[in-house]
C-alpha cells in the first residue's frame, strides 16, 4: 500500500490551548464550570475555525455577560475533525463540539456522550453555518486548473488532507466523487478510476485542513490546494495578488455540526452555558461574523448581503445524495472501504 504521507501532525488534536479569551481565574470552585464567578466552557472544534471562533467568542462574551450578569471563557481545541472526535471520546473535556462533519458528532454520540436527537437540538441540523469545496491555485494558474478532471492529468501535484483524520478530505473525496459520477453515470469502475487517477497526483497528505493550506501556501508545495472555501478565502485576504479561488463547475455543501456534549456539560455544570454558546451562533451578529471569516451563514438575508464573497451559482450536491452520512462513512472512508481501495493501488 502506498504509504501515507503525513507533515505537520497537528499537537492540538489532543491538547487544549486557550485563545484569546485568556486562561482560567484563581479562586474556589464555581458550581457552573469554572472558578470564582467566571463559568469556563471547552469548544473542541476543527483545523479551519480557529480565526472564526477568537472573533465569535470575544462577541460571545459580552453577550453572555448582558445576559446573565456572569463572565464566561471559552478554551478551544483544534485539529483534524475526525481525530477531534476522537480525542472527546478518549477522555478530553468538551463541554461543546463544532465538527467538521455529522459523522464525527455521531461517533461521540454512539460513545454514550451526547443525548440521541442532537441534531434537531439547533435549527438547520445543527449547522449554523455551511462551506463548500473550491480550488487553490498559484497567481497565473500556470497549469490551467479550472475542474475535478484538470487535477488528474499527468504532472499535476495537488495537496489534500486524509480523509481517515481530517472530515475536510471527506467533503474533497465526495465533491469529486459526483463529478465524475456525472461524469460517467453509474459506472462505478470509471468513477473510482477517476479517484484513483486524482489521489495518484497527491503529493502531500496532512492530518488537517489546516496542515494541508500550511502545505500549499508556506511551505509552497503543490500545484493546488483542494480546500474548504474559507480556508481559501481567509488566504487571498493574507497574501494579496499571490493566490486564486477556482470554484469547480460541482462542489458539495459541506455542513459542519455543532452539538453540546451532555456527558461532560452534565458533569461540569455547564449545560445552560453550552447551549447559549451555540445558540447565539445564529443571531445576526454572529451570523456576520461567519461571512466576514468565509464561512457561508445559515441566515440566507445575511448570505445573499455577502454575494460578493461567495459564489451562490455553483452547482452543489449535498450528503443526501450519498445516503446520509451513516451511509457514506461506511461506503467509502471505513476501514477496508472505497478510498482503501483506491488509495491501496
Amino acid at each position: 500500500m502506498k504509504k501515507r504521507i503525513s507533515l505537520l501532525l497537528l499537537t492540538a488534536v489532543t491538547a487544549l490551548s486557550l485563545t484569546a479569551c485568556g486562561g482560567s481565574s484563581e479562586g474556589g470552585s464555581s458550581s457552573e464550570g469554572g472558578s470564582g464567578d467566571t463559568i469556563e466552557i471547552t469548544n473542541v472544534s476543527y483545523d479551519p475555525t480557529r480565526e472564526l471562533y477568537v472573533a465569535y467568542n470575544e462577541i460571545f462574551k459580552e453577550h453572555y455577560k448582558e445576559e446573565t450578569g456572569k463572565d464566561i471563557e471559552i478554551v478551544q481545541s483544534h485539529g483534524g475533525s475526525g481525530k477531534q472526535a476522537r480525542s472527546v471520546v478518549e477522555g478530553a473535556d468538551a463541554d461543546v463540539v463544532t465538527l467538521a462533519l455529522e459523522h464525527d458528532i455521531t461517533l461521540i454520540e454512539e460513545a454514550g456522550m451526547i443525548e440521541s436527537g442532537w441534531l434537531s437540538e439547533f435549527p438547520l441540523d445543527s449547522s449554523p453555518y455551511t462551506s463548500t469545496i473550491v480550488f487553490l491555485v498559484r497567481k497565473g494558474n500556470e497549469k490551467d486548473l479550472k475542474d475535478w478532471d484538470d487535477l488528474i492529468k499527468p504532472g499535476v501535484e495537488v495537496i489534500t488532507p486524509d480523509p481517515k483524520s481530517s472530515g475536510g478530505a471527506m467533503w474533497n473525496f465526495l465533491a469529486a466523487w459526483q463529478y465524475a459520477k456525472e461524469q460517467y453515470g453509474d459506472d462505478e469502475d470509471k468513477i473510482k478510476d477517476f479517484e484513483r487517477s486524482l489521489y495518484n497526483n497527491v503529493t502531500v497528505m496532512d492530518s488537517g485542513a489546516r496542515g494541508a493550506t500550511t502545505t500549499f501556501v508556506e511551505n509552497g508545495q503543490g500545484d493546488v490546494l483542494i480546500a474548504w472555501e474559507n480556508e481559501a478565502i481567509a488566504t487571498l485576504k493574507e497574501y494579496p495578488d499571490q493566490y486564486e479561488l477556482v470554484t469547480p463547475s460541482v462542489s458539495i455543501l459541506a455542513q459542519p455540526s455543532v452539538a453540546i456534549v451532555d456527558e461532560n456539560a452534565d458533569k461540569n455544570g455547564t449545560q445552560e452555558a453550552a447551549k447559549e454558546y451555540l445558540d447565539y451562533l445564529y443571531s445576526d451578529e454572529a451570523q456576520e461574523i461567519i461571512a466576514e471569516n468565509g464561512y457561508r451563514p445559515s441566515n440566507e438575508e445575511i448570505l445573499n448581503a455577502h454575494g460578493d464573497t461567495f459564489d451562490l451559482n455553483v452547482k452543489l450536491c449535498t450528503i443526501n445524495d450519498f445516503g446520509g452520512w451513516n451511509e457514506a462513512y461506511d461506503t467509502y472512508f471505513a476501514d477496508g472501504a472505497i478510498f482503501d481501495e483506491i488509495y491501496s493501488h
